[in-house]
């Protein structure tokens, strides 16, 4: 071996040992770590140990329901008491039979069951689903909040397991606002309140968990409980596969007002050792979002995908551990939104708030990133609010946002037309470079072109900036219309629903390749979209083919196949997005025939020469870009000149 092999060998030591030292945890990093695996641990020990409990605790049940009337009482709360603890006298299902009580506005009707103290079920009376009945966010056995509570004799029991009692009735307020409260007994001086209150006219219900001397059945030092909640998301909309596109479940960190998202497209789970505000279970257009009034400081969630014919989405679950005062004296408060993904009722809870309280709850509807999203809340959403707050047909809401775009970013279309239309006048005289320098001179033809360019004052990029100015527009649509929980349901011209594909041709069997693409249906909507795409790509073509030559025929090719590669893409998307996507396309083909009806291309020419000669007459200082764009011409030129010599 010899020197430079050693001293390679200590080199890559050297960098593998920085590496390591540099990258090595801090000592606050490695205890939040063992913090973390500690509440791991101790969430799987408190999973497993209250399996062994429920199970035992199913069989004290049962013995105790099932036993004869001559059984002793006190043998059968005995019982109760060892396998419930102090909770063992709302585990008899006698003396606590399930029962179910209705609060209820004009936008929700929220059904509470004893059983649990939980919410049996969230009715959104404003809404239809799609084959027209009642729209359930979930309803009985689809949805599960439970909490576990761990015993002073070190029982596990389940609030799902366990019988609330009513406390004075439904309490209506002066404003409307509905309040009901569940107790959990114990056979203590002491219970457990679940207090729901639902406002007038809000999808927001509150729900506080109020204790009264449970510190003295729970074990000292409790300050946190376990708790846990799942639901099914029943499929709501027509098209399936696009509606899962947008079900996933969505979260926000207590420290920044970024919107976390697990994946739409496959099973996922994930660990969050942060504190949490909140948890959203998410539809395409509706939610079901847990509020934390203080934060969720550690949380397990899971998306699961559930079978096509089932009737669900997916099945989503969040395994909570939430901060929790035995004494009563620091509140454990939530807040649960039961409603639609509607951008101006979500904002709305932001308002006259201050930053550090802000929900962002608006953030789980997808309006894009970046620029794109700015562009719909600041200019797609504005102007669709104020077109519909005085025309009710959907329909003619899309056809005048498209015209109001387009008169917007007209007078970038015109740049873009005249760039064209400068470079169509100039061919004869592309031509001419083309004849007179060989293909074999490449950068010398190249120069001579951009030489014409230079003199007449003609940039070939000028037309491709108006149309990159555009896109911010065209994609933050994309985004906007399968959002827009306004076009749900809403009907225009043969579409019976906006929100989703309007089929004119179906099909109940698989076609291979074509039904994977396509699904099981064509829409009419984005036929005509396909259509007026390929007859504008034609008309740019012919532009194009016209200033270029052979150059463009790759383009030219990849431009006819884009519409059926369009087709294809959006065939399952909101008819509102292809008929929008129609009527730009179509008015975008009307203006390009109006321009080149009032542009006298002879003159343009003309004009063109004549600022030629006034800039060879007034030569101008060329710009450092440009003296270095050209510098290099010559140089690639000199080089291609000494190659050919060489050969």
């Amino acid at each position: 071996m010899d020197k430079k092999t050693i001293i390679g060998f200590l080199l890559i030591a050297v960098i593998i040992i920085g590496f390591s030292l540099l990258n090595k945890p801090s000592k606050e990093e490695v205890a939040q770590q063992r913090r973390y695996n500690d509440s791991i641990a101790l969430v799987q020990q408190a999973r497993i140990q209250a399996e062994v409990a429920a199970r035992e605790a199913s069989a004290a049940l049962t013995a105790a329901n099932n036993s004869s009337a001559e059984i002793d009482e006190a043998e059968r709360t005995k019982k109760l008491n060892d396998a419930f603890g102090a909770f063992g006298v709302s585990a008899v299902k006698n003396t606590g039979s399930e029962q179910f009580y209705t609060l209820e506005n004009e936008l929700l009707r929220v059904k509470l069951d004893t059983k649990g103290g939980r919410i049996y079920s969230a009715e959104l009376k404003n809404y239809m689903a799609q084959d027209s009945m009642p729209l359930f966010l979930f309803d009985g056995e689809e949805s599960l909040m439970n909490f576990t509570l761990i015993t002073s004799n070190n029982r596990i029991v389940n609030t799902k397991d366990l019988y609330f009692e009513p406390v004075s009735g439904i309490k209506t307020g002066a404003d409307g606002e509905q309040t009901f409260t569940l107790r959990l007994n114990t056979n203590e001086n002491a219970h457990l309140d679940f207090v729901y209150t639902l406002p007038a006219d809000d999808y927001m219900l509150s729900f506080n968990i109020v204790p009264y001397n449970i510190n003295s059945v729970l074990p000292l030092g409790t300050n946190s409980l376990e708790m846990q909640w799942a639901s099914k998301i029943r499929q709501q909309e027509k098209g399936r596969k696009f509606e899962e596109r947008y079900a996933a479940i969505n979260y926000k960190f207590a420290a920044d007002n970024d919107v976390e998202k697990m994946s739409e497209s496959k099973n996922d789970s994930q660990r969050l050792t942060n504190r949490v505000k909140w948890i959203a279970f998410k539809d395409q257009f509706f939610s079901s979002i847990l509020i934390a009034d203080d934060a969720i400081t550690t949380t397990n969630l899971t998306s699961r995908i559930e079978g096509e014919r089932s009737g669900y989405l997916k099945t989503y679950t969040a395994d909570m551990v939430i901060p929790f005062d035995p004494t009563g004296k620091e509140p454990t408060s939530f807040r649960m939104y039961l409603g639609p993904n509607h951008y101006k009722t979500l904002s709305s809870y932001d308002k006259g708030e201050d930053a550090n309280d802000k929900l962002y709850l608006r953030k789980v509807v997808p309006l894009g990133w970046g620029i794109f999203g700015w562009v719909n809340r600041f200019f797609i959403i504005p102007m669709f609010n104020f077109f519909s707050s005085f025309i009710g047909n959907m329909g003619l809401i899309i056809l005048l946002m498209t015209i109001v775009v387009k008169i917007v970013i007209f007078p970038m279309t015109y740049k873009s037309y005249m760039s064209s239309a400068k470079m169509r006048v100039l061919k004869p005289e592309i031509d001419e470079i083309n004849a007179r320098i060989p293909a074999e001179k490449a950068a010398e033809r190249q120069k001579a072109t951009m030489d014409l360019y230079s003199k007449v004052g003609v940039s070939p990029m000028s037309g491709c900036l108006p149309m990159l100015l555009q896109m911010p527009i065209l994609i933050a649509m994309f985004s906007f219309f399968p959002a827009a929980i306004e076009l749900r349901q809403e009907s225009f011209l043969w579409a019976k629903d906006l929100s989703t594909y309007d089929a004119i041709i179906s099909w109940n069997f698989n076609i291979p390749i074509i039904s994977n693409l396509l699904g099981n249906h064509i829409s009419l909507f984005c036929v005509l979209m396909t259509i007026t795409t390929f007859v504008s790509n034609k008309l740019n073509a012919a532009t194009q083919t016209a200033a270029a030559g052979d150059q463009m025929q790759m383009m030219k090719w990849m431009m006819n196949l884009m519409p059926l590669m369009f087709f294809f893409m959006f065939n399952n998307y909101a008819s509102g997005l292809t008929y929008y996507y129609f009527l730009s396309t179509l008015i975008s083909v009307v203006q390009t025939y109006v321009i080149r009806a009032t542009v006298n291309e002879e003159k343009l020419l003309a004009e063109l020469h004549a600022k030629g000669k006034a800039k060879k007459n007034n030569p101008k200082k060329k710009s450092s870009f440009m003296e270095r764009l050209e510098k290099m011409q010559r140089e690639q030129q000199k080089a291609i000149q000494q190659q050919n010599k060489r050969k």
